[in-house]
């Protein structure tokens, strides 16, 4: 399959965060057939990543998630713009890593690999039994993919995720004094918190709290005895300091369960690449015995999980030319380090 047909058919794997079974049984059956080692890394039931080498030690790994959020959408394509759930986070990424593998191993460069994760939309699951279950031999550098608009991303931001929960006591709707609201005790706490004044930083920008999901109660003539929010915060600095100004402001009043947690990201650049910043996250921060990480990826994230999710066919292509000459600067970099470490030591 050429780039294109690749990532129609991955897109048209339904494979929701949990439910990545099948694309991953495709692409374990499409990278045997092209002549890779291919290992599957259990992480739950009928879950697994993918690592993917050849007989060489890979000094540089492609890495980026087979899950995407719901729903499934099916492909479809016309003369500029493939589209569908996953068509650029991160099904089109995965597609272009892999035809990138390829051209690397026909100009005879073979220290690479791939690693393909689930879980990534939720809490990276994945990610995290991969760091557990290292290469014998770390690679030196980690391309990961995300859509960056196909730019060098040079910092992330760091992310908190945590679930509030308030208790009250049930009633009858029409006598509200004889019980406790515990969605008004939740609600109370959540207007503290978009009050609160968050860090700042020159380069990240400012944090952001988004209040994601709320629920609680039974029937609206019931006095709900229980009540939960879920948050993400976007973080320009240390988790500590937030957790501070965010526990500050619910003042004892509502339960607090930290889900995840990882301050701001800096990452390895190189000179001739366009770069950039971005505010979401990526499986980097749990990855971190799997060499410097470096961040690009064809696609906008203004399109990821949006009903209407695409990639330009001409940045697919041009991302795969960049995945192919950073590879080759980080083996030439690889490559002059090796031949120092060498000279040093015979000069000694």
């Amino acid at each position: 399959m050429n780039l294109f047909e690749l990532t129609r058919k991955l897109i048209d794997i339904p494979s929701v965060t949990g439910d990545e079974k099948s694309v991953g049984d495709f692409l374990v059956s499409h990278l045997e057939g092209l002549g890779y080692r291919v290992e599957m890394q259990a992480v739950a039931a009928d879950r697994f990543n993918i690592v993917a080498t050849t007989d060489a030690r890979p000094h540089v790994v492609f890495s980026t998630h087979m899950d995407t959020v719901p729903p499934h959408i099916g492909s479809s394509e016309d003369d500029e713009r493939i589209y569908g759930r996953g068509a650029c986070d991160a099904k089109g990424i995965i597609a272009a890593q892999i035809t990138a593998a390829e051209r690397l191993r026909r100009e005879g460069r073979k220290e690479l690999g791939l690693l393909f994760t689930v879980d990534e939309e939720l809490g990276s699951g994945g990610a995290q039994v991969a760091n557990l279950n290292k290469p014998e031999h770390a690679p030196r550098f980690l391309i990961n993919g995300e859509p960056t608009d196909n730019k060098l991303a040079g910092a992330t931001k760091g992310s908190l995720r945590l679930t509030l929960k308030t208790s009250g006591r049930s009633a009858h709707s029409a006598y509200p004094e004889q019980g406790e609201s515990a969605i008004e005790k939740l609600l109370d706490v959540l207007d503290d918190i978009r009050k609160c004044e968050w860090p700042r930083d020159e380069l990240l920008g400012r944090t952001t709290c988004n209040i994601g999901v709320i629920s609680g109660g039974t029937r609206p003539n019931v006095v709900p005895a229980a009540a939960s929010a879920d948050l993400q915060l976007r973080l320009v600095g240390k988790v500590r300091a937030v957790k501070s100004i965010l526990e500050a402001a619910i003042n004892g009043r509502a339960e607090v369960e930290y889900l995840s947690e990882h301050d701001p990201i800096h990452l390895l650049t190189v000179a001739g690449f366009e770069q950039c910043v971005v505010r979401f996250t990526t499986d980097i921060p749990y990855l971190s015995q799997w060499g410097t990480p470096l961040l690009l990826g064809p696609g906008s994230i203004f399109n990821a999980h949006t009903d209407h999710e695409f990639i330009e066919k001409r940045e697919l292509s041009e991302s795969v030319n960049l995945y192919v000459r950073l590879v080759r600067e980080l083996l030439e970099r690889e490559g002059e380090q090796q031949f120092t470490k060498t000279a040093e030591g015979a000069s000694q």
